[in-house]
């Protein structure tokens, strides 16, 4: 059987989570394939919202079995904490796989992380200061500890030993900073984190294949988006991994032609969090009025997003990357105000007009976008069940999104809940 990926199109928040929520009803098994705990999805099932940070949104069926693969970086304590929120409400986590390849987020990862971040200064990149990117640059530089070192005490400390002679002359002689200790280090992780984790330790990637090979449905689901992708992003100004489809194959072991379906997912505005360029951001009243409508503030980090008409020019470039089948736009409903809504076409800069992304950044940070202007429909659409139902302006904004993008829009979001969406015909 194919594997499914969700993945977003913009620069995250997107609604991946509740779109894999959805998905997975029909799924056998829901696979992380990238990220950290810098990434939260927000789901609402019955008025209670989940927000899930490393563990994956299939979670919440009873049905599904979760898999973290080797893509991902793990911090055991977020993690563990995750795994007991959601205990504490009712949800069975003893079905979640973790890989044994996946790299650890540690204790001097995060330190170095807010530290250079604050060295940065002005030119910060708006990092969650978590850990994640310095945990992928020691898995670039071969000097990670891996999930699997946990189960090899003796393997963990020859490794830690190692890799804190550098770290810990980086935190003393260059930031003035304590240096780590490493039995500390060992102690929490061997002795509190290990033995809780060892019976979710796996092999992932034999995971993901017997289940192909037992007819069952795979759903793979990236954080962040497109356009914090580490090599296709707004570079600097992007994650650590590979958020596109890609990256879901080296991120859980599957092969390319195991991948069938990719399900972009897109905003019907958009938002960014952080530094970078932006080119269709609106401030003012009517960005505050979208991010008021829209709750546009992070799940796990709360930080105000950016907010920006809808920019096709990413989404064309979204759907040539990622080889997009299909597009789940969310979020349509908090647009029911506008008296008129703006989307961004294409780009002009000094005398050149782009349907692209320029690839250079200096063209990227002048560029001025393009509209078209849309009449809005003035229409509580939160009620909707089919997608008939739409008033005939917002149905006429869906189908010029698909013929700007040229990429078929499959699902639209009309509100937050769980059930709250309509198919197209």
């Amino acid at each position: 059987m194919p594997a499914t990926v969700v993945v977003g199109t913009q620069w995250g928040d997107e609604g991946k989570g509740k779109l894999t929520d959805l998905l997975a009803r029909d799924m056998d098994m829901v696979v992380r394939y990238q990220g950290g705990h810098n990434a939260g999805h927000r789901i609402v099932v019955d008025g209670e919202a989940f927000a899930l940070q490393l563990v994956p949104s299939g979670v919440l069926y009873p049905h599904i079995t979760p898999v973290i693969g080797n893509g991902v970086v793990v911090d055991p304590a977020v993690l563990l904490a995750e795994l007991d929120a959601l205990s504490a409400k009712g949800i069975d986590v003893s079905r979640l796989i973790v890989s044994g390849n996946a790299h650890l987020i540690m204790p001097y990862h995060q330190e170095l992380d807010r530290l250079t971040e604050r060295f940065l200064g002005k030119n910060a990149l708006g990092t969650t200061k978590r850990g994640i990117g310095p945990a992928y640059a020691d898995k670039s530089s071969r000097v990670g500890l891996r999930v699997q070192d946990l189960l090899d005490a003796k393997i963990f400390r020859q490794k830690l030993d190692v890799v804190l002679q550098e770290k810990n002359l980086i935190l003393t002689k260059i930031y003035n900073r304590p240096a780590i200790s490493a039995t500390t280090i060992a102690e929490k992780y061997l002795e509190q984190y290990a033995p809780r984790l060892a019976p979710m330790i796996s092999d992932t990637v034999a995971v993901v294949h017997d289940a192909l090979e037992r007819g069952e449905r795979l759903l793979l689901e990236g954080a962040q988006a497109t356009f914090l992708d580490l090599d296709h992003g707004t570079y600097p100004f992007v994650t650590s991994s590979n958020p596109v489809a890609g990256g879901a194959c080296t991120g859980s072991g599957l092969g390319p032609r195991d991948l069938t379906d990719i399900v972009g997912i897109a905003k019907a505005y958009v938002t960014r969090v952080g530094a970078g360029p932006f080119p269709t951001e609106v401030d003012g009243d009517m960005g505050e009025l979208l991010v008021e409508r829209g709750h546009e503030f992070g799940t796990n980090t709360g930080r105000r997003r950016r907010v920006g008409w809808f920019d096709a020019v990413m989404a064309r470039q979204a759907a040539r990357l990622n080889s997009l089948t299909e597009i789940a736009l969310t979020k349509l409903d908090v647009l029911d105000t506008l008296d008129e809504i703006k989307v961004c076409v294409a780009y002009e800069a000094n005398g050149v007009r782009y349907d692209y992304p320029p690839y250079h950044q200096s063209v990227l940070h002048d560029v001025t976008p393009v509209y078209e202007v849309l009449p809005g429909w003035l229409t509580d659409i939160t009620g909707s069940t089919e997608y008939q139902q739409l008033p005939a302006a917002a149905k006429e904004y869906v189908k010029f999104l698909e013929k700007t993008t040229g990429v078929t829009i499959s699902v639209v979001g009309v509100g937050p809940g769980r059930e709250q969406f309509v198919r197209p015909s």
